[in-house]
């Protein structure tokens, strides 16, 4: 009988489920939006139960294209959006409001509260204050729903991350539990102790009863009897750090960058823990038995996003593919500049302040040229975190593998080789982040053999290498940082 891992991949915008094969591939996906709101500027809430509705539906789509049962199926590796915040009630198992999105901000001002523990918290978490990590977004629920601190004090509701949330419901209320990866995003894990910090949770109010139990990634988590009796799930890691052991970046030095909603530049720094000084997040990769891998990380907020903008918001496209058609359509951008600063600046900036903008309009200036200038602004930002990750970790940086759904935009990753002035490769199977959890849940199980098995089934489908000369390239980001800014300067 065919097996398969179900990799249930929960996103900021989809859920999807991906079945992988042995040979580590993709053999069916199946796909649902899952809509944001927006209730003020720079809020992002998203319902937590419409988030499991979408997980059953693709779970149960999934096999019935793939004309499969349960029987079919070896084990679950749930990969997930990062620092989104549920509390639900641990009685009713009832989220007692919306989650809170990683990108939303509206936890900045209980951030500023903070600015002068920043250093302690630097050193405990690898993390900065920022409204982004999952703390802050624990203590708005917690002052802001009527109620929510007394019951928190009490023992009665439960905070997790969406991958908890996912294995508290698939598990029936069975175990509440994370994995490392994920619980080092939240600001209350110490990365050194690989524990969660009483003094952080004291600090930003977080009754310790509520924080779920924490695991390595590759482990068996429980059976998801929601689903079948005897199916289990034996992986678990945040969507950039599945990435990153998706594409196989098991050595030191390696990295990868995923284009999603927003951009994430991870590199792997072995067992040891180093601090940046320029703006990089020092995160938790992965944990396989004691063996713990630490990871630099960069993040850009805004990535495929704007790409969305301009289809919902700019009406400039009518698909999102069409983004690469109109920026071929034109020979430049025009000197047009666009920052998409939707919610605030990533690395190096961390501005949560920074709003995006336009530069360099003229009348002959078009919608095509506001789309290519869209589209390049993405591998700006990038480039951001290239500049800053080279200059940190000392190496060479020569090549970078890169996943997710913008990289099917071609013109897009041209104009990142050329940026980068770096070779940038493409796995044949795109789904990396899924593959990720699903690596990691068959390393588990038994599924893989090792690490040597899955790095001798991984491979590459396309290569860019640059075409633009460094000079000119340049000269594009000087014109880029500029921008950048004179849009710090508007608050």
């Amino acid at each position: 009988m065919e097996k398969y891992i179900l990799s249930i991949d929960q996103g900021t915008t989809s859920s999807r489920a991906i079945l992988i094969d042995r040979n580590g591939n993709d053999v069916n996906i199946a796909q649902k939006e899952v809509k944001c709101s927006f209730p003020r500027s720079g809020w992002v809430e998203v319902d937590a139960l419409a988030i499991w509705i979408s997980v059953i539906n693709v779970v149960n789509e999934v096999l019935v294209n793939q004309n499969i049962t349960w029987k079919n199926i070896d084990s679950i590796g749930i990969t997930n959006q990062r620092e989104t915040t549920v509390i639900w009630d641990k009685k009713t198992g009832l989220p007692i409001c919306p989650a809170i999105v990683w990108q939303s901000r509206q936890s900045a001002s209980i951030c500023d509260h903070y600015e002068d523990k920043k250093e302690f918290i630097h050193e405990r978490t690898g993390l900065l204050i920022n409204p982004y990590f999952s703390a802050s977004k624990i203590k708005f629920i917690l002052q802001n729903v009527p109620g929510a601190y007394e019951r928190a004090k009490k023992g009665q509701l439960l905070f997790g991350t969406i991958d908890s949330w996912l294995i508290y419901r698939m598990t029936e209320g069975k175990v509440h539990a994370t994995d490392v990866s994920n619980a080092s995003r939240t600001m209350l894990f110490n990365i050194r102790t690989l524990k969660w910090d009483k003094e952080l949770c004291d600090m930003f109010g977080v009754p310790m009863s509520m924080l779920p139990k924490v695991y390595p990634s590759s482990f068996d988590f429980g059976e998801a009897s929601f689903f079948a009796k005897g199916i289990r799930i034996h992986g678990v890691a945040g969507d950039q750090q599945a990435a990153l052991f998706g594409q196989t970046c098991f050595e030191v030095g390696e990295s990868k960058n995923t284009y999603g909603t927003g951009c994430f530049m991870l590199m792997n720094i072995g067992d040891k823990i180093t601090l940046s000084k320029s703006g990089l997040l020092t995160t938790i990769g992965w944990q396989i038995g004691d063996q713990v891998v630490y990871a630099l990380e960069g993040s850009v907020f805004i990535g495929g996003a704007v790409v969305q903008w301009l289809r919902d918001e700019m009406h400039l496209i009518e698909h999102s593919a069409d983004s690469e058609k109109m920026a071929k359509e034109c020979h430049d951008t025009h000197g047009v500049y666009v920052v998409p600063a939707f919610t605030g600046l990533g690395t190096p900036y961390w501005d949560d302040d920074a709003r995006g903008a336009i530069f360099g309009l003229t009348r002959s200036s078009s919608n095509k040229h506001i789309v290519r200038a869209s589209l390049e602004a993405i591998a700006y930002q990038c480039r951001d975190v290239f500049e800053v990750m080279k200059q940190e970790s000392h190496f060479n940086l020569s090549h970078l593998k890169v996943d997710g759904g913008a990289t099917a935009n071609g013109y897009l990753m041209q104009f990142q080789s050329d940026i980068l002035d770096t070779e940038i490769s493409l796995p044949k199977c795109l789904q990396t982040t899924a593959l990720g959890a699903a690596y990691l849940a068959g390393l588990s199980s038994g599924f893989f053999t090792n690490l040597d098995h899955i790095k001798s089934i991984h491979e590459s489908q396309k290569n860019y290498r640059p075409l633009m000369t460094r000079e000119e390239a340049d000269v594009r980001y000087k014109g880029w940082k500029k921008a950048v800014e004179i849009t710090r300067l508007y608050k």
